[in-house]
């Protein structure tokens, strides 16, 4: 037998061969290096930053509850209540885009409704309220709207996934008997996927409590308006109540969403 082995055979031994997990781990560590110079990142800069969180810090305590109970619980509360409205309208629109969009039922379809998905995904919720505070005016309708068309892009893209993950032999069931696609999808599928999207949205319904906290920055109601209201006149120890109560409110409504999700999907 010869010794001699082509480059190509060389190649193709395992030990010899450069894998795609090696070059992708290359070209992220390249990336984030150039990504941090361009930044501005340097090491002196990063050593500066425990100091001046201290600083900062500093000046929001003692926090001004007093101000908080009068004047945050009623704007924390129109901030659940633009992401319950947001949650409910994107659950409407999502659940029979969810449908359309699985591959499994509809696979023409599909394409048309993912491209629906990405495109509401691609636009932040911020982005949004700005655009809908000139046409319904300034307030929480407006923070609503944000919230439920940026979430229909998730809200769809993730059922379409439980559906496509169902049995289709269920569906091919009822089809078999004489039923038509939307019957298997009304007593096949449905039932069987409902409970794992509810639990999809209530997880979107967290991540909207968030997002309307910020949405008052640009008028579009919620507790955003009141904390960027106190950082402007500089009162630093009203805005630590506003950030302290919004915290301890969120921290509550994450942990009962999160048990009343598991209680879900055990059934």
């Amino acid at each position: 037998m010869s010794n001699n082995l082509s480059h190509a055979e060389l190649l193709k031994r395992p030990g010899n061969r450069i894998g795609f997990g090696t070059i992708a781990t290359f070209v992220i560590a390249a990336l984030f290096f150039v990504s941090l110079f361009a930044i501005g990142f340097t090491p002196e800069r990063m050593l500066e930053v425990p100091g001046g969180v201290a600083e900062v810090l500093s000046f929001f305590w003692p926090a001004d509850m007093a101000y908080g109970w009068e004047r945050v619980l009623p704007a924390i509360i129109e901030s659940i209540q633009i992401a319950w409205i947001g949650t409910i309208i994107a659950a409407i629109l999502s659940l029979p885009l969810a449908l359309f969009g699985a591959r499994t039922l509809f696979p023409r379809l599909a394409r048309v409704v993912k491209l629906i998905s990405a495109t509401a995904r691609a636009f932040p919720e911020i982005l949004l309220a700005i655009y809908f505070v000139p046409i319904v005016g300034l307030g929480a309708f407006a923070g609503a709207l944000a919230i439920g068309i940026s979430s229909v892009g998730m809200l769809t893209k993730l059922g379409a996934e439980v559906v496509d993950s169902l049995d289709f032999g269920t569906v091919e069931a009822v089809e078999a008997a004489g039923g038509s696609r939307i019957l298997a999808l009304r007593w096949a599928v449905l039932p069987a996927v409902l409970p794992e999207i509810i639990a999809h949205w209530l997880f979107r319904f967290e991540l909207n409590i968030r997002a309307s906290a910020v949405l008052g920055v640009v008028g579009a109601g919620g507790v955003g308006g009141v904390l960027l209201n106190t950082l402007r006149y500089r009162h630093f120890d009203k805005a630590a109540a506003v950030l302290i109560l919004t915290i301890l409110v969120v921290l509550a409504i994450d942990t009962v969403s999160g048990e009343i999700r598991r209680k879900i999907i055990r059934g």
